[in-house]
């Protein structure tokens, strides 16, 4: 038997990971190596090779949609696989595919995995297990009048659509009437089927209809062990892209520690604890969201992952290695969790306030002499076209503050948006001339692919 020291990622790695299993092999002198599995089909830029090659990782490439070739990828390193973990919600999928190949391996099981991603089983686990933590919901799958009058009856007015199996804010809106709702589905469905053909999904497109939930929204990330015992990290406030004026609800601001007392804060990690249950995780880093409510606290979604920006928050403001952590608990060994406060850490993402080709980025380079500055990465060049994230886009940049103190932090956030200017020019309208030449264009095309 070989010695286990491969810790294994499904997807892409973060430079933060990779940073910290170093530091824990210095520190315990024990040799550690990292690997990366991926999708055949995806491709791997020769930069992001050499990135990987560079910090010595392990390229596994394999069908992931193939079981035997999963076998055949794995079989190599089956005895010195030491954990496997994934980051992003797009990769938790082919984790479920990968564990059933990984027997002797602490992991999550592939129902709990697939439960977590799945909106819909989500909701119905969580109702299962106590209907006390979920908003009232129904499940759609056309725009026909049935289904309208299925949504009235069973949820009323406000609510909240999302697509059942896509992540990270994507399609999602409110509605306050009907005619709202009407026109709001049927540009889902539309999109939503555009974005499965182009990953190749071939279901059912699917919109959960749920109440919508008035009142503060936190987020928490915690560790759970095989047994199901969570070590819980401290919670971070959440200020969405409604709350500053879009019309969106991707998370603007992510702020911790929080001002939840103890009392609130033992009642949230309550709930979070029976979401974690109900949806049968362990193994494994989650990352749950709320909305805290005059019922107390309701389950927006939990992930069975790292929460975005997770690391760095809780590094600066408490000392927290979570990258570490969540490889820790699946090896397994006891995470190490202070609360000690050391400061205060903001991480915002920035958003075009109208959707179109990007004019204008100003700003970037004032605010990164703020004192509580600290980095920020510009996802977006000029020319480059922003989406809100209800529709598939992505912020244009992130920034991450920290200070000591509370005040002079939310100073600096107020001073960074007055300073970052974000402007769009509207998309060109096709002139007549070029819209007969394009569709003339896929006419032709057809009729090669037919012959």
């Amino acid at each position: 038997m070989k010695k286990r020291n491969i810790i294994l990622y499904v997807g892409k790695i973060m430079d933060s990971a990779v940073e910290s299993m170093r530091k824990y092999e210095k520190r315990t002198k024990q040799k550690l190596r990292i690997a990366v599995i991926r999708d055949s089909k995806e491709k791997l830029s020769e930069k992001m090779r050499e990135k990987l090659e560079e910090q010595k990782i392990i390229i596994i490439r394999a069908d992931l949609n193939n079981p035997y070739k999963i076998t055949k990828a794995l079989l190599p390193y089956e005895d010195e696989l030491l954990a496997v973990t994934c980051r992003g919600d797009m990769d938790i999928p082919n984790m479920a595919r990968i564990v059933p190949h990984l027997p002797y391996l602490r992991t999550p099981t592939k129902d709990s995995l697939l439960w977590a991603v799945d909106k819909i089983m989500m909701r119905r686990r969580f109702t299962s297990y106590d209907r006390k933590i979920t908003p009232k919901y129904t499940l759609v799958t056309d725009t026909k009048k049935k289904s309208l009058q299925k949504i009235s009856s069973k949820v009323s007015f406000p609510l909240v659509l999302k697509p059942a199996d896509l992540g990270a804010s994507l399609l999602v809106s409110i509605c306050y009437h009907e005619d709202e709702l009407l026109d709001n589905l049927k540009k889902i469905f539309k999109k939503i089927k555009k974005i499965y053909k182009q990953e190749g999904r071939k279901m059912e497109p699917r919109v959960l209809v749920e109440q919508f939930m008035e009142g503060d929204m936190y987020s928490i990330d915690g560790y759970v062990n095989s047994r199901g015992k969570i070590y819980w990290c401290p919670p971070c406030h959440i200020k969405t892209g409604k709350a500053v004026g879009f019309d969106d609800f991707f998370g603007y601001q992510q702020l911790t520690p929080t001002l939840l007392k103890p009392k609130s804060v033992k009642k949230l990690e309550e709930v979070a604890q029976k979401a974690t249950h109900a949806i049968g995780l362990r193994s494994t880093t989650v990352h749950i969201e709320f909305i805290r409510t005059e019922d107390g606290f309701k389950v927006i979604e939990i992930g069975p992952r790292v929460g975005g920006f997770r690391h760095e928050m809780y590094q600066m403001s408490f000392g927290i290695d979570h990258s570490l952590n969540d490889v820790l608990i699946r090896i397994p060994k006891t995470p190490k969790v202070p609360k000690r406060v050391r400061g205060y850490t903001a991480a915002l993402k920035l958003f075009a306030k109208k959707e179109g080709r990007l004019s204008k980025l100003k700003g970037i380079k004032r605010i990164a002499k703020l004192k509580s500055f600290k980095s920020a990465k510009v996802n977006k060049k000029i020319g480059d076209l922003c989406r809100f994230a209800k529709n598939g886009g992505k912020s244009v940049v992130n920034v991450i503050l920290f200070n000591r103190n509370r005040s002079k932090l939310l100073a600096d956030i107020r001073r960074l948006e007055q300073t970052v200017e974000i402007d769009t020019k509207p998309k060109r309208k096709l002139t007549e001339r070029k819209f007969r030449k394009r569709i003339k264009g896929e006419i032709t095309k057809k009729k090669t692919k037919k012959t």
